[in-house]
């Protein structure tokens, strides 16, 4: 398979579909595509990871590999004096999420292409938000990781979420090596889903 949904430009032909949904309370139009993941509708574990997601109301947020957006979306609505930005390699992606926030009326966000953090270099955040791209190998996996750790400001933390059968156990084994095992949490157990939370100590 040659085109994945980490593709940067996919190239199967484009096949827009628009949906409804309620996530965390907050309403949602939706539109999806082929080449972008989860397309036919928002997945389990990006659900887990919104019903459970919490930080201040003026939070500044990172959603990375946000696909056609679903978790910035609703945490731009759980911020309503923070700000969001929304970042995915796959540039069909990141044209849906800037569609979709539009679409539903959401001003408090903003949208680049970006191979994992390189459009983000030099700014940090309150919270950064990833379901990450497990079929884009763990080493990928871990880099979301590693590399959120110097974007977070003090205090800061780390939502992820990932499943148990997916490598939830080495995923919490890699974010206690780089934050502390005193500062990683689980959140949250749903359907073989694993919430983590990851704190960047603000002495550091």
């Amino acid at each position: 398979m040659n085109d994945h949904y980490y593709s940067a430009k996919p190239r199967s032909q484009s096949d827009r579909r628009a949906f409804e949904t309620t996530l965390r309370g907050v309403r949602l139009k939706l539109n999806s595509d082929a080449g972008v993941f989860s397309r036919d509708g928002v997945d389990y574990g990006s659900r887990a990871l919104i019903e459970h997601m919490e930080f201040p109301a003026d939070a500044r947020i990172l959603d990375i590999g946000c696909g056609y957006g679903p978790i910035g979306l609703v945490a731009a609505r759980l911020a309503p004096q923070g700000h969001v930005k929304l970042i995915d390699i796959n540039e069909r992606a990141v044209e849906l999420a800037r569609l979709n926030a539009k679409a539903n009326g959401i001003g408090n966000v903003s949208f680049a292409q970006s191979d994992l953090y390189e459009a983000v270099e030099g700014e940090s955040f309150d919270a950064i938000l990833s379901n990450p791209p497990i079929r884009a190998g763990k080493a990928v996996v871990h880099r979301v990781f590693s590399e959120a750790f110097g974007r977070l400001n003090p205090g800061g933390e780390l939502w992820v979420v990932i499943q148990n059968k997916q490598g939830a156990p080495s995923a919490r084994a890699k974010l206690e090596e780089i934050f502390g095992e005193d500062e990683v949490a689980e959140i949250a157990k749903d359907k073989g889903f694993r919430v983590y939370r990851a704190k960047r100590s603000k002495n550091e």
